[in-house]
């Protein structure tokens, strides 16, 4: 057989192990597990990072201090240096909208060694364990099994551009509580608007889902951690244990940092799709989902110039490979290239449509995920040459020259 042959039973084969051997990621059935409510329902805090966050908060915040949560609860928004109204415009809205309390706290900017989400959640959280708002009559909150002025029970860790239904809380409270989980996360449905929107982000989370299964990450005793930061409920007792967030402080892939460390700490994690859960956030061109990928994508990759080599060559032959081999085939009468790049490819978009599903978009758009997955590595590239010009995870005005990927230890 011809070398382009020999590639395309290569990445044939990769896809027949991703297919079977990686946790059935392409599946889509990973959503809240069964729950029950529980006889009495614990005190929760909602902490919410924010900075320079006005354009979303009219649409997500509202959806927090209107939670039908049946038990003691507070909204905590950490306004993270904004310029741009942001706190003033949150306690605008608590006024307007009538539900939990909010408190509103101002950290400053950032301890050395901080990303600027990690600085936030560390103040949030400290102001949450101070206690949340309690009945009029102390002798109720006893009786209802909450002790006066004591901390919250779970902290509600969720990003200022994720809006959730009015049953939300409780729902993860209930999904907590039945299956004793110390950590539960949804991966909040992302908007798909523009065509940009439409093209890149299904793929995100099914590129996420490939990296960390969900079906691996929810087994009770495996090893596999990972969390989708813009909605985590964490049982406070397992932040303490697993010493999150000074433990993480400067990662800036936080959501998964977090998971391992509560994971290594013996805790319970829990992580699937969100189907009341959605960012509202617009990215409506393709450079912001450039920008929303490349920050990262390097740090995922722990800076290491022999794995950024190794996943280009990776992607380049699981999702490259399969079209040209098809198309080299076909132009030059190779066969049994152009039978195993079509036969790839055709796995490949298989394994793709459910997730197209999930994000109710067009199937159409299955056979492109070769042109996404280039567009992915030409990301990651980027990622990395901005890390080494010193502009590595620039976000929001902040630049970390040499973050930190999510550690091990």
């Amino acid at each position: 057989m011809s070398a382009i042959a020999w590639i395309a039973v290569g990445s044939l084969a990769a896809w027949g192990w991703l297919l079977f051997g990686q946790g059935f990621f392409w599946r889509t059935d990973q959503r809240l597990p069964a729950r029950m409510d529980p006889p009495v329902w614990p005190r929760v805090a909602v902490v919410v990072p924010a900075r320079d966050e006005a354009e979303v908060l009219p649409v997500s915040l509202p959806s927090l201090l209107t939670q039908d949560y049946p038990g003691p609860a507070e909204v905590v928004l950490v306004d993270d240096g904004s310029t741009d109204g942001t706190g003033k415009l949150a306690r605008e809205l608590a006024d307007r909208f009538t539900g939990l309390p909010l408190v509103v706290v101002s950290p400053g900017e950032p301890d050395p060694g901080w990303t600027g989400k990690l600085w936030a959640l560390k103040h949030g959280i400290a102001r949450a364990r101070r206690g949340c708002p309690e009945p009029d009559d102390p002798t109720l909150a006893r009786a209802a099994g909450h002790p006066p002025h004591g901390g919250p029970e779970y902290l509600l860790l969720t990003d200022a551009d994720i809006a959730h239904e009015p049953d939300s809380l409780r729902r993860l409270v209930a999904a907590a509580e039945t299956n004793g989980l110390d950590l539960v996360s949804q991966m909040a449905r992302l908007r798909v608007a523009t065509a940009w929107e439409r093209l890149i982000v299904p793929a995100f989370v099914y590129f996420f889902a490939q990296l960390y299964p969900f079906r691996w990450i929810n087994a009770p005793r495996a090893r596999t951690a990972a969390a989708a930061g813009g909605c985590v409920l964490l049982r406070t007792e397992a932040a303490v244990r697993a010493g999150v967030p000074e433990g993480i402080r400067g990662a800036v892939i936080d959501d998964v940092s977090l998971a391992r460390a509560v994971r290594r700490s013996g805790g319970r994690i829990w992580l699937g799709l969100a189907e009341r859960v959605d960012s509202v956030r617009p990215y409506p061109r393709l450079g912001d989902l450039w920008r929303m990928v490349s920050r990262s994508a390097y740090a995922q990759l722990r800076h290491s110039p022999l794995v950024l080599a190794g996943t280009v060559l990776g992607l380049a032959l699981v999702y490259l490979a399969p079209p040209v081999a098809l198309a080299a085939g076909l132009l030059t009468g190779d066969g049994p290239a152009a039978w195993a790049g079509a036969l790839a490819w055709a796995v490949m978009v298989g394994t793709y449509v459910p997730m197209l599903r999930y994000y109710r978009q067009p199937l159409w758009l299955a056979p492109l995920l070769p042109f996404t997955a280039l567009l992915y590595l030409c990301m990651t590239v980027d990622s990395a040459v901005q890390h080494y010009r010193g502009r590595g995870a620039a976000w929001k005005g902040r630049t970390y020259a040499r973050p930190e990927a999510a550690p091990d230890r």
